[in-house]
């Protein structure tokens, strides 16, 4: 099942992703799964609001610099950090991690993340969750690190 499309010129959104991010966890409900890590699959979409210079491809030279996009390579180094942070029970507490992780960066308005176990069922091929986050829902400050607590 493909997911509704993320980049919107009428919105000013681009979609920044990471995917298929394949990553070995603590999780799960039964004690096996405590005592073993499994891999999981993790994807994420984001909605990344344009930062105001419309036509990044078409941009002058001296543009083409990193800080002014979502950086998916240290976005990717704190889903890591995340999942080997300890363990986690659910797939739904693990996606809301990252989702909450992703919308740090003001630029995300956006976030969808999809967390799948590899080897739960021998005739599946995973089985998960996926969330979708916006930040304009967002209850809590914005811009600080959310505290992570291992269970």
């Amino acid at each position: 099942m493909d997911s509704p499309r993320i980049a919107s010129a009428a919105r000013a959104l681009r979609h920044v992703f990471v995917r298929d991010l394949t990553l070995s966890a603590s999780i799960g409900v039964h004690p096996h799964e405590r005592a073993a890590r499994q891999p999981v699959r993790i994807n994420l979409d984001l909605g990344v609001e344009d930062d105001g210079a419309r036509g990044l491809s078409r941009a002058p030279v001296g543009r083409d610099e990193l800080s002014r996009v979502v950086d998916y390579e240290a976005l990717a180094e704190r889903v890591r950090a995340i999942v080997a942070a300890g363990h986690v029970r659910l797939v739904e507490t693990l996606a809301e991690r990252i989702a909450e992780t992703c919308l740090i960066d003001r630029r995300v308005l956006l976030a969808r993340v999809r967390v799948e176990k590899l080897t739960v069922f021998a005739d599946a091929a995973s089985a998960g969750v996926e969330i979708e986050r916006r930040a304009a829902d967002l209850s809590t400050r914005r811009g600080e690190l959310p505290v992570t607590t291992v269970t």
